[in-house]
């Protein structure tokens, strides 16, 4: 790109001018709202610590933000192919539709034709605009108090009993690795984010994550090796105790986990997740404010992948970790889920605070 991107400040000043200056160069996003928009966007302006600049964008969207409603920033851009257009309006106005693959053949448009005028125009596929609208939907749902939403729709299962097949071949797809010791039990229950998936043996949680987590067969395969067992569909008292301990987190009732943990990992991946776990709730950290409490500024990038590492969602909350520039970093889970995670964690520290001082 020939853009040569200014610097935040100058990008903030053209926010408040309304200047085209930047138009489909440079987009904002607000991190009070969760949306991006055009810098000639008509709606109040945020303050400056609450912005964010990006050249893209899939930037914007990739990083969580969803696209605002009043100066539509995917819309109206010149030179794309009508395709782009067409189709971006059609997401309007058939919210019920699933866009596969085969209906977009059965309304007469060629799949990769379509692909590639979404990437020259926007930067991603039709595709990654559909699932992210539709995880935006999810998190604004949650955001406003809603019912749940019965995740599996979320992973592309129609019905629990899809989502409990899904499972179960999963769990039967891991190596059996017993060797005459102990077996792990892998349960799963419902929560206001979706289906979690529990892994643990009699006494020690060893496995925490969201059922759509790309990286989950893999992290049970490894657990299985690491611990030279193998795991099986059941109960044990360490998961009952979590599922109940999560339950009264999503309540706003807990922000201390006791159930007991089985962390593997290396020794500097234990320090790190230990440190992950003395953030407050309702604060956050970048990876270099965790480098620097270790007292070793230089290893900000192993401190990421250690992060990345991490098997046990919300107990070890890598979701408080943010951007240096505070952005939503990447997150196993879903960017939609750590910034409804991050509300929720900051509605409960103001009413602890507010309890507090009353």
């Amino acid at each position: 790109m020939l853009f040569e991107r200014p610097d935040d400040d100058t990008l903030y000043d053209a926010l408040v001018a309304r200047s085209a200056d930047y138009e489909g160069q440079a987009y904002v996003c607000v991190k009070t709202t969760g949306i991006f928009c055009r810098l000639t966007c008509p709606a109040r302006k945020p303050k400056r610590e609450n912005t964010l600049f990006f050249e893209t964008i899939a930037a914007c969207m990739h990083s969580g933000f969803r696209p605002c409603q009043r100066c539509r920033p995917l819309e109206q851009q010149p030179g794309r192919e009508p395709v782009v257009d067409e189709l971006l309006a059609r997401l309007d106005s058939e919210p019920e539709v699933r866009w596969t693959e085969e209906e977009l053949v059965r309304r007469g448009h060629d799949p990769s034709t379509v692909r590639r005028a979404f990437k020259r125009a926007l930067g991603m596929t039709f595709h990654d605009i559909v699932r992210y609208r539709r995880l935006g939907e999810a998190a604004r749902q949650l955001a406003d108090g809603a019912r749940v939403i019965d995740a599996q729709i979320d992973a592309g299962y129609e019905s629990p009993s899809g989502f409990r097949s899904a499972f179960q071949r999963m769990v039967g797809k891991a190596p059996a690795l017993s060797q005459n010791r102990e077996l792990l039990f892998a349960d799963w229950f419902d929560t206001p984010l979706g289906p979690m998936i529990a892994v643990a043996d009699k006494t020690h949680l060893h496995l925490l994550e969201f059922h759509d987590r790309k990286a989950l067969l893999s992290e049970l395969e490894a657990l299985q090796k690491r611990v030279r067992s193998s795991v099986a569909i059941g109960r044990t008292p360490a998961i009952d105790q979590i599922e109940a301990e999560i339950r009264d987190y999503f309540e706003g009732r807990l922000t201390v986990f006791k159930t007991p943990l089985a962390l593997g990992g290396t020794p500097f991946e234990k320090h790190v997740w230990a440190r992950l776990m003395e953030i407050p709730l309702g604060q956050t950290r970048a990876y270099g404010d965790l480098a620097r409490e270790m007292e070793r500024p230089e290893v900000v990038r192993a401190v990421g992948r250690a992060n990345g590492a991490n098997r046990l969602a919300i107990i070890v909350p890598c979701h408080r970790i943010l951007g240096a520039d505070g952005s939503l970093t990447c997150y196993g889970g879903g960017l939609w889920r750590k910034q409804w995670l991050l509300r929720h964690e900051e509605k409960i520290s103001t009413e602890t605070r507010m309890e507090e001082t009353a």
